[in-house]
């Protein structure tokens, strides 16, 4: 028996709330695990200066004060940035020296907080989602106090076109024959009214790709959670602004994408240039 979908307004009921609880929890889900991974640091960087400091003692009485002022220093550094990284994540927005430091977080922070998410007891989701989170208000931070954007990609997996179709987007969005079926017809709509380029990606090098050629100022991206982390990851120091799909059908056969929050970015970007569109 084939299955009946379902309008997407009802999707948005069912599925929105669990995939997208409130910022102020993701925040401190991501507050809290940096805090955790900091006392972590500090006890393994203790014990590496504890154990050998009677060793140390026996090849000259000097080199005991040498390493633990080399350990306080790598201590104070590593707490400094994470406690800047932390000030980051509450207030939302970028400060001094925070925008490398996001860049340096993005990349290699995200696998230490999964780690330490499961052992306190957070499931990969949750850390996933919490991260995009912190990540998208950052990222509106960055558009507010930065040039006004030139280009805007809307970056879409290939799951969402409609399983049955024969037609072929992946390389020419235009080509779709806009039946509704899917929601690529409603996102061809947006980037005509909002004057941002739509391309529909089959994977991780076809998305990076289109990222080279297309030069985006800003992307926002929609896929599942292992996509959208690891996409955001390899595209900084590049903001992307993560949107998570919803899949009713499971994973990648005939996802919908949640078109207001997709609409809600493009206003908050590019206010300065709607269009109308295309009847």
């Amino acid at each position: 028996m084939t299955q009946v979908e379902k309008p997407t307004e009802l999707l948005r009921e069912e599925m929105l709330p669990e995939l997208s609880p409130a910022v102020g929890s993701q925040k401190r889900i991501i507050i809290a695990l940096v805090s955790l991974f900091a006392i972590i640091a500090t006890a393994v960087l203790a014990l590496l200066y504890i154990v050998p400091y009677y060793g140390f003692r026996n090849i000259s009485v000097h080199l005991p004060l040498i390493m633990g002022i080399l350990t306080c220093l790598a201590a104070a550094v590593l707490l400094g940035g994470l406690a800047l990284l932390g000030a980051v994540f509450a207030l939302g927005r970028d400060i001094a020296f925070s925008r490398k430091l996001r860049s340096v977080a993005i990349r290699q922070l995200l696998p230490i907080l999964i780690g330490i998410g499961r052992l306190a007891g957070f499931r990969r989701e949750q850390v996933q989602h919490a991260f995009v989170a912190v990540n998208n208000e950052l990222v509106l931070a960055q558009c507010r106090n930065g040039k006004p954007l030139k280009s805007v990609l809307l970056l879409m997996p290939h799951c969402l076109q409609d399983r049955d179709c024969k037609v072929k987007v992946t390389y020419r969005v235009q080509n779709c024959k806009r039946c509704g079926k899917c929601s690529i017809k409603d996102l061809l709509e947006l980037s005509e009214k909002y004057g941002a380029h739509l391309a529909v990606a089959t994977g991780g090098t076809i998305a990076r790709r289109i990222v080279i050629d297309t030069r985006p100022d800003l992307i926002i991206a929609v896929a599942c959670e292992r996509d959208l982390t690891s996409g955001i990851q390899d595209t900084t120091p590049l903001p992307v602004f993560g949107i998570f799909n919803l899949r009713p059908f499971g994973p990648c056969i005939n996802t919908r994408v949640p078109l207001d929050q997709v609409e809600e970015v493009l206003k908050r970007v590019l206010p300065q240039k709607p269009k109308s569109s295309k009847n």
